[in-house]
Protein backbone atom coordinates (compact mmCIF):
# COMPACT_ATOMS: atom_id res chain seq x y z
CA UNK A 1 0.00 0.00 0.00
CA UNK A 2 3.23 0.58 -0.02
CA UNK A 3 7.43 1.74 -1.64
CA UNK A 4 15.66 5.58 -6.22
CA UNK A 5 19.14 6.16 -7.51
CA UNK A 6 22.03 6.32 -10.37
CA UNK A 7 22.53 3.96 -12.80
CA UNK A 8 20.65 2.60 -16.00
CA UNK A 9 19.59 -1.17 -16.24
CA UNK A 10 20.90 -0.82 -19.96
CA UNK A 11 24.39 -1.19 -18.28
CA UNK A 12 23.28 -3.87 -15.85
CA UNK A 13 22.39 -6.31 -18.78
CA UNK A 14 25.67 -5.72 -20.60
CA UNK A 15 28.07 -6.58 -17.69
CA UNK A 16 25.63 -8.51 -14.76
CA UNK A 17 27.30 -11.78 -16.15
CA UNK A 18 30.98 -10.12 -15.86
CA UNK A 19 30.41 -9.28 -12.36
CA UNK A 20 28.40 -11.64 -10.75
CA UNK A 21 30.80 -13.62 -9.02
CA UNK A 22 32.56 -11.08 -7.39
CA UNK A 23 32.40 -10.64 -3.09
CA UNK A 24 29.63 -9.25 -1.84
CA UNK A 25 29.26 -5.04 -2.27
CA UNK A 26 30.11 -2.98 0.68
CA UNK A 27 27.52 -0.42 1.45
CA UNK A 28 28.63 3.49 1.13
CA UNK A 29 26.68 3.36 4.93
CA UNK A 30 29.34 1.97 6.99
CA UNK A 31 28.50 4.15 9.31
CA UNK A 32 25.62 1.56 10.04
CA UNK A 33 27.11 -1.51 10.68
CA UNK A 34 24.03 -3.38 11.65
CA UNK A 35 22.83 -2.63 8.42
CA UNK A 36 25.79 -3.28 6.71
CA UNK A 37 25.97 -6.56 8.09
CA UNK A 38 22.31 -7.11 6.39
CA UNK A 39 22.98 -5.70 3.33
CA UNK A 40 26.39 -8.33 3.06
CA UNK A 41 24.00 -10.87 4.11
CA UNK A 42 20.86 -10.68 1.61
CA UNK A 43 23.76 -10.40 -1.36
CA UNK A 44 23.94 -13.92 -0.66
CA UNK A 45 20.38 -14.96 -1.57
CA UNK A 46 20.21 -12.21 -3.99
CA UNK A 47 23.12 -14.04 -6.14
CA UNK A 48 21.95 -17.11 -5.59
CA UNK A 49 18.35 -16.12 -7.31
CA UNK A 50 19.90 -14.46 -10.23
CA UNK A 51 20.73 -10.86 -9.21
CA UNK A 52 23.31 -9.30 -10.45
CA UNK A 53 26.28 -7.29 -8.52
CA UNK A 54 25.49 -4.31 -10.61
CA UNK A 55 22.16 -4.55 -10.06
CA UNK A 56 22.45 -4.98 -6.23
CA UNK A 57 24.93 -2.05 -5.95
CA UNK A 58 23.12 0.12 -8.47
CA UNK A 59 19.81 -0.51 -5.88
CA UNK A 60 21.63 -0.08 -2.40
CA UNK A 61 23.21 3.15 -3.39
CA UNK A 62 22.86 5.31 -0.59
CA UNK A 63 20.19 3.53 0.74
CA UNK A 64 19.73 3.82 4.16
CA UNK A 65 17.32 2.75 6.84
CA UNK A 66 13.73 5.04 6.08
CA UNK A 67 12.75 6.20 9.84
CA UNK A 68 9.28 7.11 8.70
CA UNK A 69 8.94 3.66 7.35
CA UNK A 70 9.11 2.12 10.66
CA UNK A 71 6.63 5.03 12.12
CA UNK A 72 3.73 3.95 9.57
CA UNK A 73 3.49 0.36 10.33
CA UNK A 74 1.67 1.65 13.66
CA UNK A 75 -0.56 3.35 11.60
CA UNK A 76 -2.80 1.39 9.65
CA UNK A 77 -6.13 3.45 8.41
CA UNK A 78 -7.93 0.62 8.46
CA UNK A 79 -7.04 0.22 12.01
CA UNK A 80 -6.41 3.61 13.50
CA UNK A 81 -10.09 4.64 12.95
CA UNK A 82 -14.12 2.98 13.54
CA UNK A 83 -14.94 0.77 10.54
CA UNK A 84 -17.45 2.08 9.85
CA UNK A 85 -16.05 5.88 9.71
CA UNK A 86 -13.19 4.23 7.51
CA UNK A 87 -16.12 2.18 5.25
CA UNK A 88 -17.88 5.17 4.45
CA UNK A 89 -14.76 7.76 3.84
CA UNK A 90 -13.48 4.89 1.39
CA UNK A 91 -16.76 3.93 -0.31
CA UNK A 92 -18.01 7.36 -0.15
CA UNK A 93 -20.31 8.74 -3.21
CA UNK A 94 -17.98 11.34 -4.44
CA UNK A 95 -15.32 8.23 -4.99
CA UNK A 96 -18.75 6.16 -5.99
CA UNK A 97 -19.15 8.91 -8.76
CA UNK A 98 -15.76 9.01 -9.46
CA UNK A 99 -15.88 5.55 -10.31
CA UNK A 100 -18.52 5.87 -12.60
CA UNK A 101 -16.99 8.40 -15.17
CA UNK A 102 -13.70 6.41 -14.95
CA UNK A 103 -15.84 3.63 -16.03
CA UNK A 104 -17.39 5.62 -18.75
CA UNK A 105 -13.64 7.17 -19.66
CA UNK A 106 -12.10 3.44 -19.85
CA UNK A 107 -15.23 1.82 -21.08
CA UNK A 108 -13.76 -0.19 -24.35
CA UNK A 109 -10.39 -1.39 -21.91
CA UNK A 110 -12.90 -2.75 -18.99
CA UNK A 111 -15.10 -4.62 -21.46
CA UNK A 112 -11.82 -6.29 -22.88
CA UNK A 113 -10.55 -7.21 -19.28
CA UNK A 114 -13.84 -8.11 -18.29
CA UNK A 115 -14.30 -10.15 -21.58
CA UNK A 116 -10.50 -11.47 -20.30
CA UNK A 117 -10.78 -12.23 -17.11
CA UNK A 118 -13.90 -12.74 -16.22
CA UNK A 119 -14.11 -10.12 -13.39
CA UNK A 120 -16.85 -7.30 -12.78
CA UNK A 121 -15.52 -4.10 -14.02
CA UNK A 122 -16.79 -2.25 -10.80
CA UNK A 123 -14.83 -4.25 -8.22
CA UNK A 124 -11.55 -3.50 -10.42
CA UNK A 125 -12.66 0.50 -10.39
CA UNK A 126 -13.10 0.05 -6.68
CA UNK A 127 -9.65 -1.32 -6.19
CA UNK A 128 -8.10 1.77 -8.28
CA UNK A 129 -10.32 4.41 -6.71
CA UNK A 130 -9.41 3.20 -3.46
CA UNK A 131 -5.81 2.38 -4.07
CA UNK A 132 -4.14 5.68 -5.98
CA UNK A 133 -7.63 7.56 -6.71
CA UNK A 134 -7.82 6.20 -10.09
CA UNK A 135 -3.62 6.86 -11.00
CA UNK A 136 -4.13 10.48 -9.80
CA UNK A 137 -2.06 9.56 -6.46
CA UNK A 138 1.54 9.20 -7.25
CA UNK A 139 3.65 6.69 -5.14
CA UNK A 140 6.65 8.72 -4.23
CA UNK A 141 8.83 6.29 -2.11
CA UNK A 142 11.60 3.78 -2.57
CA UNK A 143 10.87 0.14 -2.86
CA UNK A 144 14.23 -1.07 -1.85
CA UNK A 145 14.56 1.88 0.76
CA UNK A 146 11.02 0.49 1.96
CA UNK A 147 11.40 -3.15 2.34
CA UNK A 148 14.88 -3.13 3.05
CA UNK A 149 13.92 -1.10 5.92
CA UNK A 150 11.19 -3.21 7.13
CA UNK A 151 13.24 -6.65 6.96
CA UNK A 152 15.97 -5.22 8.77
CA UNK A 153 13.68 -3.92 11.34
CA UNK A 154 12.52 -7.40 11.39
CA UNK A 155 8.64 -5.90 10.83
CA UNK A 156 7.20 -9.36 9.71
CA UNK A 157 10.95 -9.57 8.47
CA UNK A 158 10.73 -12.89 6.30
CA UNK A 159 7.60 -11.65 4.02
CA UNK A 160 9.51 -7.87 3.45
CA UNK A 161 13.13 -9.75 3.09
CA UNK A 162 11.32 -11.93 0.44
CA UNK A 163 9.75 -8.87 -1.63
CA UNK A 164 12.58 -6.90 -1.41
CA UNK A 165 14.65 -9.91 -2.76
CA UNK A 166 11.56 -9.93 -5.33
CA UNK A 167 12.14 -6.25 -5.70
CA UNK A 168 15.43 -6.47 -7.01
CA UNK A 169 14.59 -9.13 -9.40
CA UNK A 170 11.86 -6.93 -11.19
CA UNK A 171 14.41 -4.25 -11.14
CA UNK A 172 16.82 -5.82 -13.18
CA UNK A 173 14.36 -8.32 -15.49
CA UNK A 174 12.16 -5.67 -16.52
CA UNK A 175 14.85 -2.92 -16.99
CA UNK A 176 13.22 0.09 -15.13
CA UNK A 177 15.46 3.34 -14.18
CA UNK A 178 16.33 3.45 -11.14
CA UNK A 179 14.76 6.43 -10.36
CA UNK A 180 11.02 5.52 -12.01
CA UNK A 181 11.23 2.35 -9.82
CA UNK A 182 8.48 3.71 -6.91
CA UNK A 183 6.04 2.46 -4.46
CA UNK A 184 4.01 3.87 -1.63
CA UNK A 185 5.61 3.23 2.01
CA UNK A 186 5.84 -0.60 2.45
CA UNK A 187 7.02 -1.50 -0.87
CA UNK A 188 3.31 -1.49 -2.91
CA UNK A 189 3.46 -0.34 -6.75
CA UNK A 190 1.79 1.39 -9.67
CA UNK A 191 -1.85 2.10 -9.77
CA UNK A 192 -3.57 -1.20 -8.06
CA UNK A 193 -0.49 -1.13 -5.50
CA UNK A 194 1.25 -4.93 -6.02
CA UNK A 195 3.67 -5.88 -3.88
CA UNK A 196 6.50 -7.18 -5.98
CA UNK A 197 5.42 -10.83 -5.86
CA UNK A 198 2.13 -9.75 -7.28
CA UNK A 199 3.72 -7.70 -9.95
CA UNK A 200 5.89 -11.12 -10.38
CA UNK A 201 2.94 -13.52 -10.45
CA UNK A 202 0.28 -11.31 -12.21
CA UNK A 203 1.34 -8.11 -13.65
CA UNK A 204 0.65 -8.48 -17.71
CA UNK A 205 1.45 -6.44 -20.57
CA UNK A 206 -2.40 -5.59 -21.61
CA UNK A 207 -1.41 -2.83 -23.72
CA UNK A 208 0.78 -4.83 -25.82
CA UNK A 209 3.61 -2.28 -26.05
CA UNK A 210 6.11 -5.14 -24.61
CA UNK A 211 6.29 -3.32 -21.26
CA UNK A 212 4.39 -4.44 -18.06
CA UNK A 213 4.41 -1.18 -16.29
CA UNK A 214 1.52 -0.89 -14.22
CA UNK A 215 2.84 2.53 -12.71
CA UNK A 216 1.78 4.78 -15.88
CA UNK A 217 0.21 2.15 -18.25
CA UNK A 218 -3.34 2.29 -17.48
CA UNK A 219 -4.33 -0.72 -19.53
CA UNK A 220 -1.49 -2.72 -18.04
CA UNK A 221 -2.60 -1.58 -14.22
CA UNK A 222 -6.21 -2.55 -14.93
CA UNK A 223 -5.34 -5.97 -16.96
CA UNK A 224 -3.12 -6.62 -14.39
CA UNK A 225 -5.81 -6.39 -11.66
CA UNK A 226 -8.08 -8.14 -13.43
CA UNK A 227 -5.37 -11.24 -14.14
CA UNK A 228 -4.65 -11.03 -10.58
CA UNK A 229 -8.86 -11.57 -8.94
CA UNK A 230 -9.46 -14.10 -11.88
CA UNK A 231 -6.36 -16.10 -10.78
CA UNK A 232 -6.67 -15.47 -7.06
CA UNK A 233 -10.72 -17.34 -8.06
CA UNK A 234 -12.92 -14.89 -8.67
CA UNK A 235 -16.22 -16.25 -9.65
CA UNK A 236 -18.03 -13.92 -11.94
CA UNK A 237 -21.79 -12.93 -11.16
CA UNK A 238 -21.49 -14.00 -7.27
CA UNK A 239 -21.66 -10.75 -4.98
CA UNK A 240 -18.70 -10.50 -2.61
CA UNK A 241 -21.38 -10.65 0.01
CA UNK A 242 -24.24 -8.50 1.67
CA UNK A 243 -25.60 -6.94 4.60
CA UNK A 244 -28.27 -9.38 6.21
CA UNK A 245 -30.85 -8.72 9.16
CA UNK A 246 -31.51 -11.44 11.92
CA UNK A 247 -34.39 -12.85 13.38
CA UNK A 248 -35.15 -12.93 16.79
CA UNK A 249 -33.82 -16.12 18.84
CA UNK A 250 -31.28 -16.90 15.90
CA UNK A 251 -28.39 -19.20 16.78
CA UNK A 252 -25.75 -16.93 16.66
CA UNK A 253 -23.26 -20.08 16.96
CA UNK A 254 -24.40 -20.28 13.05
CA UNK A 255 -21.68 -19.28 10.83
CA UNK A 256 -21.78 -21.07 7.46
CA UNK A 257 -24.82 -22.33 5.25
CA UNK A 258 -25.93 -22.82 1.89
CA UNK A 259 -28.02 -19.68 0.52
CA UNK A 260 -30.74 -21.54 0.47
CA UNK A 261 -30.56 -22.57 4.12
CA UNK A 262 -29.74 -18.96 5.48
CA UNK A 263 -32.72 -18.13 3.51
CA UNK A 264 -34.64 -21.22 5.33
CA UNK A 265 -33.24 -19.45 8.50
CA UNK A 266 -35.20 -16.52 8.39
CA UNK A 267 -31.99 -14.35 7.49
CA UNK A 268 -32.75 -12.23 4.92
CA UNK A 269 -31.02 -9.73 2.70
CA UNK A 270 -31.12 -6.15 4.35
CA UNK A 271 -31.88 -4.77 0.35
CA UNK A 272 -34.52 -7.06 -0.20
CA UNK A 273 -32.57 -8.84 -2.67
CA UNK A 274 -32.89 -12.64 -3.58
CA UNK A 275 -29.84 -15.01 -2.38
CA UNK A 276 -27.65 -16.43 -5.51
CA UNK A 277 -29.08 -19.51 -6.77
CA UNK A 278 -26.91 -21.45 -5.20
CA UNK A 279 -23.63 -21.34 -3.36
CA UNK A 280 -22.43 -21.17 0.33
CA UNK A 281 -21.87 -18.05 2.78
CA UNK A 282 -20.25 -17.24 5.83
CA UNK A 283 -21.94 -15.03 8.66
CA UNK A 284 -19.63 -12.43 9.74
CA UNK A 285 -19.75 -9.25 12.05
CA UNK A 286 -17.10 -7.23 11.40
CA UNK A 287 -17.80 -5.35 14.57
CA UNK A 288 -19.44 -7.54 16.58
CA UNK A 289 -23.61 -7.48 17.17
CA UNK A 290 -25.25 -5.03 16.99
CA UNK A 291 -23.48 -3.63 14.34
CA UNK A 292 -24.37 -4.61 10.74
CA UNK A 293 -23.68 -8.50 10.04
CA UNK A 294 -22.99 -9.69 6.70
CA UNK A 295 -22.96 -13.16 4.56
CA UNK A 296 -19.94 -13.30 2.96
CA UNK A 297 -18.92 -15.74 -0.35
CA UNK A 298 -16.26 -17.00 -1.83
CA UNK A 299 -15.37 -13.45 -3.84
CA UNK A 300 -14.89 -11.80 -0.02
CA UNK A 301 -12.33 -14.23 0.46
CA UNK A 302 -10.22 -13.17 -3.18
CA UNK A 303 -10.94 -9.23 -1.74
CA UNK A 304 -9.22 -10.35 1.24
CA UNK A 305 -6.42 -11.79 -0.20
CA UNK A 306 -5.71 -8.67 -1.91
CA UNK A 307 -5.49 -7.17 1.09
CA UNK A 308 -5.50 -9.41 3.95
CA UNK A 309 -8.03 -6.76 5.96
CA UNK A 310 -11.95 -6.88 6.76
CA UNK A 311 -12.46 -3.17 6.43
CA UNK A 312 -10.48 -3.14 3.03
CA UNK A 313 -12.48 -5.89 1.81
CA UNK A 314 -15.81 -4.75 3.07
CA UNK A 315 -15.05 -1.44 1.51
CA UNK A 316 -13.86 -2.27 -1.67
CA UNK A 317 -17.27 -4.58 -2.00
CA UNK A 318 -19.17 -1.71 -0.68
CA UNK A 319 -17.69 1.04 -3.30
CA UNK A 320 -18.23 -1.48 -6.06
CA UNK A 321 -21.70 -1.62 -5.39
CA UNK A 322 -22.17 1.62 -4.91
CA UNK A 323 -21.02 2.37 -8.26
CA UNK A 324 -23.72 0.91 -10.03
CA UNK A 325 -26.43 1.71 -7.86
CA UNK A 326 -26.55 0.20 -4.49
CA UNK A 327 -27.61 1.56 -1.45
CA UNK A 328 -26.03 2.51 1.85
CA UNK A 329 -25.56 -0.12 4.36
CA UNK A 330 -28.62 -0.21 6.79
CA UNK A 331 -27.62 -0.95 10.06
CA UNK A 332 -25.68 1.61 12.16
CA UNK A 333 -21.89 0.87 12.56
CA UNK A 334 -20.54 1.43 16.10
CA UNK A 335 -19.27 5.32 16.65
CA UNK A 336 -16.11 3.88 18.92
CA UNK A 337 -13.34 1.54 17.84
CA UNK A 338 -14.09 -2.15 18.10
CA UNK A 339 -11.04 -3.48 16.24
CA UNK A 340 -8.64 -4.78 18.67
CA UNK A 341 -4.92 -3.38 17.73
CA UNK A 342 -2.79 -5.71 16.17
CA UNK A 343 -0.81 -6.89 19.00
CA UNK A 344 -4.01 -7.53 20.99
CA UNK A 345 -5.10 -10.21 17.74
CA UNK A 346 -2.20 -11.74 18.28
CA UNK A 347 -2.36 -12.65 21.94
CA UNK A 348 -5.51 -13.56 21.41
CA UNK A 349 -4.37 -16.03 18.49
CA UNK A 350 -2.07 -17.71 21.27
CA UNK A 351 -4.36 -17.75 23.81
CA UNK A 352 -6.62 -19.94 21.38
CA UNK A 353 -3.40 -22.15 20.42
CA UNK A 354 -3.40 -22.56 24.30
CA UNK A 355 -6.84 -23.64 24.70
CA UNK A 356 -6.42 -26.17 22.09
CA UNK A 357 -7.40 -24.99 19.03
CA UNK A 358 -6.03 -25.49 15.62
CA UNK A 359 -4.00 -21.66 15.46
CA UNK A 360 -0.78 -22.06 14.03
CA UNK A 361 -0.26 -18.50 12.62
CA UNK A 362 0.28 -15.51 14.91
CA UNK A 363 0.37 -12.95 12.70
CA UNK A 364 -2.93 -10.68 13.75
CA UNK A 365 -5.76 -11.05 10.66
CA UNK A 366 -8.35 -13.24 12.42
CA UNK A 367 -9.67 -15.71 10.11
CA UNK A 368 -13.18 -17.06 9.73
CA UNK A 369 -11.95 -20.52 11.16
CA UNK A 370 -10.66 -18.60 14.07
CA UNK A 371 -13.77 -16.66 14.67
CA UNK A 372 -15.51 -20.24 15.08
CA UNK A 373 -13.01 -21.08 18.04
CA UNK A 374 -14.22 -17.76 19.44
CA UNK A 375 -17.74 -18.58 19.27
CA UNK A 376 -17.18 -21.66 21.13
CA UNK A 377 -15.63 -19.29 24.02
CA UNK A 378 -18.12 -17.14 23.90
CA UNK A 379 -20.65 -19.66 24.53
CA UNK A 380 -18.85 -21.06 27.71
CA UNK A 381 -18.26 -18.01 28.75
CA UNK A 382 -21.78 -17.10 28.35
CA UNK A 383 -21.24 -14.18 25.81
CA UNK A 384 -22.97 -13.72 23.02
CA UNK A 385 -21.60 -16.32 20.31
CA UNK A 386 -20.89 -13.63 17.50
CA UNK A 387 -17.21 -14.25 16.53
CA UNK A 388 -16.16 -11.05 17.36
CA UNK A 389 -12.75 -10.60 19.03
CA UNK A 390 -13.46 -7.51 21.50
CA UNK A 391 -11.56 -6.27 24.28
CA UNK A 392 -14.20 -7.86 26.49
CA UNK A 393 -13.47 -11.08 25.10
CA UNK A 394 -9.88 -10.63 26.18
CA UNK A 395 -10.72 -9.45 29.45
CA UNK A 396 -12.74 -12.58 29.94
CA UNK A 397 -9.67 -14.73 28.63
CA UNK A 398 -7.46 -12.98 30.81
CA UNK A 399 -5.19 -11.61 28.44
CA UNK A 400 -3.54 -8.43 29.36
CA UNK A 401 -4.67 -5.62 26.73
CA UNK A 402 -1.59 -3.44 25.53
Amino acid sequence: MILRALASLLFVAAFGTIVQAQPAPRSPQAGNPDFQKFITELWKDAQAQGITRTTFSMAFAGVTPDPRVIALTTRQPEQAKPMGAYVASLASTQRASMGVRKEAEWRRLFEAVETRFKVERWFILAIWGMETSFGSMKDKWDPVRSLATLAHAKYRDTYFRDELLIALKILQDERMPRDKFVSSWAGAMGQTQFMPKNFKDYAIDFSGDGKRDIWDNVPDAIGSTGNYLSKEGWKFGLPWGFEVSIPKGFDYRKSRASFEEWSRLGVKRADGGAYPASGDGVLFFPTGVPGPGFIITENYHVLREYNNSDAYAISIGHLADRMHGGAPFKTPWPKENTTLPRNDRIALQKKLAELGYDVKLFNGPITFEQRDFIRAEQVKLGMLPDGHASAALLDRLGIKRQ
